[in-house]
């Protein structure tokens, strides 16, 4: 793999020998729930090369049976399988699924359609060494097969800016809802629960995730439909939306029977805004 800021002078990236498992989808696939199995849903796929078998769920809580599925153009779902069944050669039906795995609930779609790339996520895999300071910039790439030079014809070029999605920290979890508590109309504390992207972070004897960013801060939108009336910010898993600020977007605090869509997003000092939680809160 080679890469070049340019059209020309191309430098030797990384090298790598092992043959991805990848394929394609047979059948449309639809959205499903997340942080439980999936048993509605089945995944349908057919692999170019090698081979896919069940699981114990001890094994796929360990990461096993990883599947990237591609639901639009560079944005990818993580999807686990459970039970693989070959139904023909090289076709398999892939059920108890796991969804939206590390991070990319976002990325679900509803349907995903037949034909969608889907890559399978093992060892063979290799990883592209992009450090921090190429992030965002516009890098030209040239990949082809090492006892040939760059400039060969089997070399496929591709245009590919790094954008550090794997880096951006993921949407936080557990909104608290200001109907599940007494409350009179004034000051309104929004509270939700931060997620990390650190492995660490599955442990169930930990008494809160570990925090995988230089410094903990967050933004918080006040929408009205698909206009940003207000955004809030905080350094803690909370942010205060004041009686006055209520007032001045609405007309007064906001009380029974009120409903407010809002947006929340972890920051990275690294790559900014994180993956968006979008909430309606009722009152």
């Amino acid at each position: 793999m080679f890469r070049s800021p340019s059209t020309d002078g191309f430098n030797l990236l990384t090298t790598f020998g092992t043959r991805a498992r990848i394929g394609t989808l047979v059948s449309d696939f639809y959205a499903g729930p997340t942080s439980r199995f999936d048993l509605g849903n089945v995944l349908a796929v057919d692999l170019l090369s090698g081979t896919l078998e069940s699981v114990t769920d001890l094994m796929l809580f360990g990461g096993a049976n990883a599947l990237a599925i591609e639901s639009a153009p560079g944005v990818w779902e993580i999807v686990q399988a459970g039970a693989a069944e070959l139904i023909a050669p090289g076709r398999y039906r892939l059920t108890r699924l796991l969804r939206g795995q590390r991070g990319t609930e976002g990325a679900m779609g509803n349907p995903v359609p037949a034909g969608a790339r889907v890559v399978v996520l093992d060892a063979s895999l290799a990883p592209m060494p992009i450090a921090e300071a190429d992030l965002g910039i516009p890098w030209n790439w040239r990949i082809g097969p090492a006892s040939r030079p760059v400039s060969d014809e089997t070399y496929v070029a591709q245009a590919f800016t790094p954008a550090g999605v794997g880096l951006r920290p993921f949407s936080v979890a557990h909104v608290e809802q200001p109907w599940r508590k007494p409350r009179a109309p004034g000051d309104l504390t929004i509270r939700w629960t931060r997620r990390s992207r650190a492995l660490a972070s599955d442990s169930w004897g930990g008494i809160e995730v570990p925090l995988s960013e230089e410094l903990e801060a967050y933004e918080v939108e006040i929408l009205d439909g698909a206009t940003v009336k207000r955004v809030l910010s905080t350094a803690t898993t909370s942010a205060v939306y004041t009686a006055a600020d209520q007032t001045a977007d609405w007309g007064a605090p906001l009380g029974p029977g009120d409903t407010l869509d809002i947006r929340i997003f972890q920051l990275s000092a690294l790559v900014g805004r994180g993956a968006p939680k979008s909430v309606t809160l009722t009152f």
